[in-house]
C-alpha cells in the first residue's frame, strides 16, 4: 500500500509539473525523448534488416553453394579483397551446370542463371532497364518462386530454345495495365516472347531472387541476346539433399569443378565457391559495431535527458520545501521522502520515453508507405527503451532526492 501511495501522490506531482511548468517541462523531456528515438530507432532498423536477410537466407536453405566468377568476400587470412585475381577468371557455363548434374551425388538442384538489362515492350508500352533473366530448369524451385497467373515453364522449355518466357507482377501491371499477360508477346532486342506466367508479387530481398520487375527466359534462347564469355553474373546455385551440410557439399563441388576445369593440384581455383550461411557469421560482426553506434548515437542525448530530469528534480524539491519539513514534522521518513522523489523522477523520465516510443511507432508506419521495406518495433525494443527510461530516472532522481530526504524539518518549514 506504501509503494501504491507513493507512486500515485509520485504521478500527481510528475503531472503537476508537466501542466504547472509547460516549457521547462517540456525543455527538460526533450532530451529523454531523443535519446530513446534515436537508441531504439536505430535498433529498429537494425533489426528489420538483420530479419529480412535472415529471412532471405533461410528461404534459399542452408545448404546452398553458388558457384560463380567472383568470391563474395576476401579470401581466409586476407582483410583486402584482390580483385586483380578474379578478372580473368571464366565464368560460369551452363554445360558446367549439366555436368554438375550428372557427377554430383550430393545436389538435389544444379540451376544456371544469368542476368543482363535490356527494354521489355509491349505495343507503345514499353519498360526500360529490365532485368533479363536467362535461367534454366530447377531455378523456380530453387528459389521457391509462386505463380500467380498462367504456369511455369518446363524444364524441357527452360533448357531449350523456345521464346517462351514469364515475367513478374509489377512489371505485367506496368505493361499491361488493366489486362492479363499471359498469351501475349513481348519484344526485348528484337525477339518476340511469349508470356506464359506471371509470378506473385513477393517484394525484394538482398540475394536478388523477386522477380517483381524481371524476365524469366531459357537460358539458350538468352544466349542469342548476350554473348556467354561476357561477364552478365553467371551463376550456378548448388542446393544440397535434405542432411546434407553445406561443407561437403562445397568439397565435392570443389573437386568437380576442378576437374572440369583441369586445374593441377599445385594451382588455385579459378572459380569461387560461395556459401550462403557464411554471410550470417559476418553479419553478426557487422549488427554488433551498428548497435554500438546507436548506444553512441542516442547516449548523448540520454545523457543530457538526464541532467534536464535532475535539474527540474532540483527545482521541484526547492519549490515544495515547505511541504517536505511539514511531512517530515508529521514522521514521514528519509525513505519515504527518498521514494517519493525517486518515483517522480522515473514518472518524468518515463513519460519522456514513451513519447519517444510513440514517434517510433507512427514512423514505421511512414516508412512501411514510404518504401519497400518491413520495418517493425518490436516488444523488445519496447522494453528495452522502457528500461532505459526508468534507469535514467532512478540516476538523475537520486541526488536530489537524498538533498529533499535530508532536509531538516525546522529549517524546510521556514524556508522563503
Amino acid at each position: 500500500m506504501l509503494f501504491i501511495r507513493l507512486f500515485l501522490e509520485s504521478f500527481r506531482f510528475a503531472y503537476n509539473s508537466l501542466v504547472v511548468n509547460q516549457l521547462r517541462t517540456f525543455l527538460s523531456l526533450l532530451g529523454i525523448t531523443i535519446g530513446i528515438f534515436c537508441i531504439i530507432s536505430v535498433f529498429t532498423i537494425i533489426d528489420s534488416l538483420e530479419r529480412t536477410i535472415r529471412n532471405s537466407m533461410e528461404k534459399l536453405g542452408s545448404n546452398v553453394v553458388y558457384v560463380q566468377k567472383w568470391p563474395w568476400a576476401p579470401p581466409p587470412g586476407e582483410t583486402d579483397y584482390p580483385w586483380w585475381k578474379y578478372l580473368n577468371r571464366p565464368v560460369p557455363k551452363f554445360s558446367e551446370t549439366l555436368e554438375i548434374r550428372r557427377r554430383s551425388n550430393l545436389a538435389q538442384n544444379v540451376v544456371f542463371y544469368q542476368g543482363f538489362n535490356r527494354t521489355v515492350q509491349f505495343g507503345t508500352n514499353k519498360a526500360e532497364n529490365v532485368v533479363v533473366l536467362g535461367g534454366s530448369s530447377g531455378l523456380i524451385e530453387t528459389w521457391g518462386l509462386k505463380i500467380a497467373f498462367g504456369r511455369p515453364l518446363s524444364e524441357e522449355e527452360l533448357d531449350g530454345y523456345s521464346n517462351l518466357g514469364m515475367m513478374g507482377s509489377e512489371l505485367a501491371a506496368q505493361l499491361f495495365p488493366g489486362s492479363n499477360a499471359v498469351g501475349r508477346s513481348v519484344k526485348i532486342q528484337g525477339f518476340n516472347i511469349l508470356i506464359v506466367g506471371v509470378f506473385e508479387k513477393m517484394g525484394e530481398d538482398m540475394f536478388g531472387t523477386s522477380m517483381d520487375n524481371r524476365v524469366l527466359i531459357p537460358v539458350k534462347f538468352a544466349y542469342r541476346m548476350v554473348d556467354p564469355k561476357m561477364d552478365a553474373g553467371q551463376s550456378i546455385i548448388v542446393k544440397g539433399k535434405v542432411d546434407i551440410v553445406a561443407a561437403r557439399l562445397m568439397e565435392e563441388l570443389e573437386g568437380i569443378m576442378r576437374s572440369i576445369h583441369r586445374i593441377k593440384p599445385s594451382e588455385e581455383n579459378d572459380f569461387a565457391l560461395n556459401e550462403v550461411s557464411l554471410i550470417s557469421g559476418r553479419l553478426d560482426g557487422i549488427f554488433k559495431v551498428l548497435n554500438i553506434a546507436g548506444w553512441i548515437i542516442g547516449g548523448f542525448s540520454i545523457l543530457v535527458g538526464g541532467f534536464g530530469i535532475a535539474n527540474i528534480m532540483f527545482v521541484s524539491v526547492k519549490e515544495r520545501t515547505k511541504i517536505i519539513g511539514i511531512q517530515k514534522a508529521m514522521g514521514a521518513k528519509y525513505r519515504f521522502i527518498l521514494l517519493e522523489f525517486l518515483f517522480e523522477a522515473t514518472v518524468l523520465s518515463l513519460i519522456g520515453g514513451l513519447i519517444g516510443l510513440f514517434i517510433i511507432y507512427l514512423g514505421t508506419y511512414i516508412a512501411k508507405a514510404s518504401f519497400d521495406f518491413e520495418f517493425v518495433l518490436t516488444a523488445g525494443n519496447i522494453a528495452t527503451g522502457l528500461i532505459i527510461s526508468i534507469s535514467i530516472g532512478l540516476i538523475a532522481g537520486l541526488v536530489p532526492a537524498r538533498s529533499a530526504a535530508k532536509l531538516d524539518p525546522v529549517t524546510a518549514m521556514n524556508s522563503l
